[in-house]
C-alpha cells in the first residue's frame, strides 16, 4: 500500500478493538501504507497517553505528529485528507453524507453496546434484554441498507463507503460470537440483506488484508472466561 507524498502515519491500537479495526479497514481501502503499534492497556504507553491525553484510548492515528482521535473521526478524516488515494469513503451529495453520519453514530451508539452486552452481560436477564435491543437494532440497520444501498452491493452503492466500514468493525466479533455461541447477529432469515453484505464485505482483498484473525479472537475471549472464572 502506498500513501501520498511524503506523510507519515502510524496507528496506535489493540488487536481485539474493533475501533481500531474499523481504521486499519478504513487504511486498507484507501491503500495507504502505515506504522502500527500495538498498545498495552494495562500499562499505556506515553505516546498515548500525550496523544489522547482526554479519553487515553485506543484508536489514535497520528499524522506527521498530529494526533487523531476516535475512530470514525479518524475515518472520515483519512477519507478527506487523502481523496485520491483508495476509494472514496464519504458520499459526494451533502444530504447522503448527513445520513450516512447518522447511521454510523447508531452504530456505535445503539449496535455495538448492545451486542456486547448480550454476549457478556452478568445475568442472564441483562443478556437477553440486551439481545432484544441488538435485534432491534439491526432490524433498523437492514432497513437502513436497503435505503442507502439502493439495491446495489454495499451501503457506499457499487463501492464501499464510509457505511461499511463502520459497521465492518464488528464483523471480526461478530464472527467469533457465532463461533462460541452458535448465534449469528446477521442472518439470512431475519436480516437476509445484512447477512449477504457481510459475507461480500468479508470476501474484498482489502477487507482481508485488515480484519483480525477469527481463530484469535475466539480464543482470546476464551481465555478471558477462564481467568474470570478462576477469579
Amino acid at each position: 500500500m502506498a500513501g501520498e507524498g511524503d506523510d507519515q502515519l502510524k496507528l496506535l491500537g489493540l488487536w481485539v478493538s474493533p475501533y481500531t479495526h474499523r481504521v486499519k479497514l478504513a487504511l486498507s481501502f484507501k491503500g495507504l501504507s502505515y506504522e502500527y503499534v500495538e498498545e498495552d492497556l494495562s500499562n499505556k504507553s506515553e505516546l498515548l497517553l500525550s496523544t489522547n491525553p482526554v479519553h487515553k484510548k485506543v484508536p489514535v492515528l497520528i499524522h506527521n505528529g498530529k494526533p487523531i482521535c476516535e475512530s470514525q473521526v479518524i475515518v472520515q478524516y483519512l477519507d478527506e485528507e487523502f481523496p485520491n488515494s483508495g476509494v472514496s469513503l464519504l458520499p459526494s451529495d451533502s444530504y447522503d453524507r448527513a445520513i450516512a453520519r447518522f447511521w454510523a453514530a447508531y452504530i456505535n451508539d445503539k449496535l455495538m453496546p448492545s451486542w456486547l452486552q448480550s454476549s457478556m452481560g452478568k445475568t442472564e436477564e441483562e443478556r437477553a434484554e440486551a439481545l432484544k435491543q441488538t435485534l432491534e437494532a439491526v432490524a433498523n440497520l437492514e432497513t437502513a441498507f436497503k435505503e442507502c444501498s439502493k439495491g446495489k452491493p454495499f451501503f457506499g452503492g457499487d463501492t464501499v463507503g464510509y457505511l461499511d466500514v463502520s459497521l465492518s468493525a464488528m464483523i471480526g466479533w461478530m464472527r467469533a460470537g457465532e463461533a462460541l455461541h452458535g448465534r449469528r447477529t446477521f442472518d439470512a432469515t431475519r436480516s437476509p440483506l445484512l447477512n449477504a453484505w457481510m459475507e461480500r464485505f468479508a470476501a474484498l482483498d482489502a477487507a482481508k488484508a485488515a480484519m483480525p484473525d477469527n481463530n484469535k479472537l475466539v480464543e482470546f475471549v476464551r481465555v478471558r472466561r477462564a481467568a474470570a472464572a478462576n477469579n
